[in-house]
């Protein structure tokens, strides 16, 4: 007899959801969507409110994400320094023993990033007293406003259908919503821009130039470069009608203006110069992020840690060895590509070629080199992530409605079923994970239950992975109940000791089978011996005779 492999229990879950849902959905669900997709707010609500509340529902397995990638805490350390209704803090007069990644020590102490994702986290955590609080926000304006954006390209029905598919596949199972990466708040940025497109051209009003003045704002903030490149799809957009476009360009600049603003007061307080980004300061001090493939590779002029050093040679080797030639950069387009399935669930590969059928009409023709233009421009940047084009998340939703809009309606309606079968299985299978233990959190968890302030001293181990850094701080540093500090050795540790004569000191090795929490020794010098005795002479010496005279 032939076993059920785990392939086969999967496909048989799926194809039971599948014939389920074929027979039950007919009769009251397709009546019911298209009763309310017509109805723009209470479709609004409530895609707004579903990948919240199916998150929500996997808390008993799946608690609110802890930080664990060096651009999480970036984003963090920005949240908490507008807590304290400032754009940068203080340099630390002991930074020396706060170095970490992507995050500037002088001439001030602050995060690297723009403030865009920090603002989220800001006000979730400002709202709720939770910083993930506002990632779950920004995931039900972005369902939301999907929903809203796909209104000016397509029919209510399939706006509605686009919005679901943003739920599945941005919402409850997305890195999106179980980070503090970011990704949410630039995809609400796009659907603000792409969304006010449309509308410009069949109105011209002021309020929608507005809205795409909020949206290019919102995305500076977010993703300062692929902004250029949002901003030029933009263009090519309203070229052809550019002569009805003065009222709603005025109302987009005057938007645009205090975005702009923030972004400038933030250079100058953190860089002090109002032209120098967070960025680039951190490239001259550090070497990192690398940058551009056109430029030269940075050179760090600040001394590095081990972890920075290994850091630097990790970002520099993701350039080429020479100068960059076209077959290099298409090397990388090509490499690239298959990240893209991030935006589309598998059942939809079947539907995208049909999408080509539309690019006959302008709109359609703009919607594709939109993306061309936003994958040619980002390939000059060697690292890549999914959410640098987080403001085209909903241009793939109407790339994904309208490919299944031109096929087939009952093909059509099988693929959206399976959409939504592929997404109802893994989310019942995640109410089934077993607990993962965080050492990051285990530790924290045991230095907040002690009384008073703490202090922990890092020091890694010499096979230690350098992405897995455990120095970082809160804005206020002197304020934190934990200040985390790296081993610098005893001589320079008893300084900061010294500084925080109040603080209990601990040992953390992160780098033990499980990382090891100690109190920390002071480590004595070794004291000087004493001198020997002088040796004690075994006969008398002999007597001798002065004449006297």
């Amino acid at each position: 007899m032939i076993n059920f492999g785990p392939s086969d229990f999967l496909e048989l879950a799926l194809a039971a959801l599948l014939v389920a849902m074929a027979f039950v959905s007919r009769p009251w669900v397709e009546p019911f969507a298209r009763k309310l997709a017509p109805k723009t707010g209470w479709s609004m609500l409530l895609l707004a409110l579903l990948p919240v509340a199916l998150r929500l529902a996997m808390l008993p397995g799946h608690p609110p994400p802890s930080p664990s990638v060096y651009d999480e805490f970036g984003h963090l350390l920005v949240a908490d320094t507008l807590l304290h209704f400032r754009l940068a803090n203080p340099p630390h007069p002991w930074h020396q023993f706060f170095e970490s990644f992507f995050v500037l020590q002088t001439p001030a102490y602050a995060s690297i990033y723009p403030i865009g994702q920090g603002l989220t986290l800001a006000i979730g955590r400002a709202l709720f007293g939770l910083p993930w609080a506002g990632v779950l926000l920004s995931t039900a304006a972005m369902c939301s406003l999907c929903y809203w954006m796909l209104r000016g390209w397509t029919t209510p029905g399939w706006a509605l259908a686009g919005g679901v598919l943003a739920v599945i596949e941005f919402g409850p199972l997305s890195l999106w919503m179980n980070s503090y990466w970011g990704g949410g708040l630039a995809a609400c940025a796009g659907c603000l821009v792409f969304g006010a497109l449309p509308r410009l051209r069949g109105r011209g009003r002021a309020l929608d130039g507005a809205l795409l003045g909020l949206g290019i704002g919102i995305h500076w903030l977010c993703r300062p470069y692929e902004t250029i490149f949002l901003i030029l799809s933009v263009l090519i957009f309203v070229l052809s009608g550019w002569r009805s476009m003065a009222r709603p360009a005025i109302a987009a600049a005057i938007v645009m203006l205090p975005f702009g603003g923030v972004s400038l007061l933030q250079n100058k307080q953190v860089t002090g110069s109002w032209t120098t980004l967070p960025y680039s300061l951190s490239r001259y001090q550090y070497g990192v992020p690398a940058s551009f493939t056109w430029q030269a590779n940075p050179q760090p002029h600040n001394e590095l840690t081990r972890e920075q050093q290994l850091q630097y040679k990790m970002q520099m080797s993701f350039r080429a060895s020479g100068p960059e030639t076209i077959q290099s950069y298409l090397l990388r387009l090509g490499y690239r590509v298959r990240f893209y399935r991030f935006f589309f669930l598998a059942p939809l590969y079947v539907a995208l070629p049909f999408f080509f059928l539309k690019v006959r009409e302008f709109r359609f023709l703009w919607v594709a080199l939109t993306l061309l233009l936003f994958a040619l421009g980002i390939n000059f940047y060697p690292f890549f992530e999914v959410h640098y084009l987080g403001a085209l998340t909903c241009l793939f939703v109407l790339v994904s409605v309208t490919a299944l809009d031109r096929m087939n309606n009952d093909a059509a309606r099988l693929i959206v079923y399976l959409c939504i079968a592929h997404f109802a299985f893994w989310y019942g299978r995640s109410f089934f994970d077993g607990p993962v233990s965080d050492r990051h959190v285990a530790v924290d968890r045991q230095l907040t239950e002690r009384m008073g302030p703490q202090l922990v001293f890092v020091r890694y181990w010499p096979q230690h992975i350098f992405q897995d850094e455990w120095v970082y701080n809160a804005a206020d540093i002197d304020g934190a109940h934990i200040v985390w500090a790296r081993d610098l050795g005893a001589a320079e540790n008893q300084k900061l000791l010294d500084y925080y004569s109040y603080r209990t000191a601990w040992l953390l090795e992160p780098d033990a089978t499980w990382p090891r929490l100690t109190r920390y020794r002071v480590e004595e010098p070794p004291k000087t011996p004493p001198p020997p005795p002088a040796p004690v002479p075994t006969k008398a010496p002999p007597l001798r005779f002065e004449q006297v005279h």
